[in-house]
């Protein structure tokens, strides 16, 4: 099921889209869509409303160098543990909508393409072999990182976090096998980076226990699962999306801050 969360110009509302490549809809639900969902009756073709960030989780938190070949490209070794990090809610975006580069900050802004997985429940201490029961399902993510500024700064609060800097979506698969998907990453449609989700250094269940033994998870938070080799730079104007197998293709483009 591909949950998403749009706006028809009259608010914003959850629905459940439906129906063959090129003749989508979205079937409105009521309210939220953790628990039996419960379809209202209205119905919108896919084209004609504007699909927004599929969560506004409470906090996300991402998995650097989760990859063994883009943490090489970093110049290290994968980590023995998870390496975690958070970005602020702040910087959550939908498809669609623009990554602002902070030009008086940063001269290097980056994309990262990531699988991310959306909790469906309130959770803390989740063994490894129940982590499936706390995931409401996953979406396409872009982890953009001002490259030069984590450098700089040794921690990386402040690459990871300005507005803009972590797009999510067009939506939420979940009915999916995360465990190997195709993901890919495209600058104004040149390939850029190109891995499956089998090739994670610690899988979702482990990152999922790893995670909840530090914080507790409620129902919308987002895990970014760390991105592959490929790793590159944004300029103003360039389209970058992130596609993965089962889920769909998260579309951004970039404009400078004002």
């Amino acid at each position: 099921m591909r949950i998403a969360r749009f706006s028809t110009g009259e608010g914003v509302a959850f629905g459940v889209v439906e129906g063959a490549q090129g003749e989508e809809f979205v079937s409105r639900v009521a309210g939220h869509p953790f628990g039996e969902i419960q379809f209202t009756g209205e119905r919108y073709p896919l084209q004609e409303v504007r699909l927004v960030t599929p969560m506004l989780p409470s906090k996300v938190i991402a998995v650097g160098r989760n990859y063994a070949e883009h943490a090489r490209e970093m110049g290290g070794e994968p980590p023995a543990e998870p390496l975690i990090f958070s970005k602020p809610s702040t910087s959550v975006i939908g498809h669609g909508e623009a990554i602002v580069y902070p030009h008086k900050l940063s001269e290097r802004v980056d994309y990262e393409g990531e699988l991310a997985v959306v909790i469906g429940r309130l959770c803390r201490e989740v063994p490894v072999e129940r982590a499936h029961e706390v995931v409401f399902g996953y979406t396409c993510a872009n982890d953009v990182t001002a490259r030069d500024l984590q450098s700089k700064d040794g921690q990386w609060t402040r690459a990871k976090g300005f507005d803009t800097f972590c797009p999510l979506g067009p939506w939420i698969q979940t009915d999916l096998d995360s465990s190997d998907l195709a993901i890919t990453t495209t600058v104004n449609g040149e390939l850029k980076q190109s891995a499956r989700t089998s090739q994670l250094i610690h899988d979702i269940p482990k990152l999922i226990a790893y995670i909840t033994e530090v914080m507790t998870l409620i129902p919308g938070d987002v895990i970014l699962t760390g991105t592959p080799e490929g790793v590159g730079p944004l300029d103003d104007g360039d389209e970058v999306s992130v596609g993965i197998e089962g889920i769909g293709t998260l579309t951004n483009r970039v404009v400078p801050r004002d």
